[in-house]
């Protein structure tokens, strides 16, 4: 997936490059830790420049973040379920990755949507709980844009850094998405716990 991915972005430029990021929005699977650093590497070597390639992203990242907030307004977290046991498998998401995302947002409220930005996985599918919530467009997408703006800048501007180097920045990526799911879980079983002894 990674050499279409890169070999796409290299062929049409900003117009790959916001393709690209929609689409992770969308099917999460497609990683932005390629995406974003190897924008960064083609502004190296292309006509492309980095404050280019952090607004085709962002552009691309926020209306992907909108497509999924869509379609949290029209749906319900039993029904979304019944649609992710069923399709799951196809579109590469479980459902509890949709459970993790709802239990951020209900636990961290609007500030989840500009903090899951920054979030490996959260960052796209934190939308969905968002729109089910009716939570105020233009308060979701003001905030979607200043956490997307925040992360794509950070891996393109090291991507562009690193060179030929920019796979490296998937690695530290990985070890920082396995810390943050950490983090989640041990949240979660604290909050268990709490409920647990209260009850």
């Amino acid at each position: 997936m990674q050499t279409w991915i890169t070999d796409f972005m290299e062929q049409f430029g900003y117009i790959g490059i916001f393709l690209m990021i929609a689409l992770e929005n969308i099917f999460p699977p497609i990683p932005s830790e390629v995406i974003l650093p190897f924008g960064g590497f083609m502004t190296t070597y292309t006509t492309l420049t980095v404050p280019g390639v952090i607004a085709a992203a962002t552009a691309g990242s926020v209306v992907g973040a909108i497509v999924l907030y869509g379609i949290g307004r029209l749906l319900s977290v039993e029904r979304l379920g019944r649609i992710i046991d069923r399709w799951g498998g196809w579109l590469r998401v479980k459902p509890e990755d949709i459970d993790k995302a709802n239990r951020t947002f209900q636990r961290y409220g609007v500030w989840a949507v500009f903090f899951g930005r920054m979030i490996p996985l959260v960052r796209s599918l934190i939308s969905i709980p968002a729109g089910m919530a009716k939570m105020n467009v233009w308060l979701f997408v003001w905030l979607s844009v200043l956490g997307t703006l925040i992360w794509n800048t950070i891996l393109i501007s090291i991507g562009a850094a690193l060179g030929e180097s920019w796979g490296k920045v998937s690695e530290v990526i990985g070890m920082y998405a396995e810390v943050v799911y950490i983090l989640i879980a041990a949240v979660i079983v604290v909050g268990a716990i709490r409920v647990w002894k209260r009850r």
